[in-house]
């Protein structure tokens, strides 16, 4: 797990993972003071780019309808 990773180009689950990996060892109370708060401030930037990605997931998802013959069709995002 690298600090100073760019968290924007994370994948949803790379993310999700290093997110769970700071739970992890916040809870364990291993990690001195000033490294805990280091890891607590990247844990929010990760669970912020996490809902991001589910929010914009969600928006996609609400634009794919099917029509009268069954079949899926996916109108434009209206922003």
């Amino acid at each position: 797990m690298t600090l100073n990773e760019d968290i924007g180009q994370m994948e949803f689950e790379q993310a999700l993972k290093e997110l769970e990996n700071i739970v992890k060892t916040l809870e364990e109370g291993k990690a001195s003071l000033n490294e805990s708060v280091r890891l607590y401030e990247r844990g929010v930037t990760l669970k912020k780019h996490c809902d991001n990605i589910l929010e914009s997931v969600q928006l996609r998802i609400n634009q794919i309808s099917s029509d009268k013959d069954g079949e899926v069709r996916q109108s434009e995002m209206e922003m």
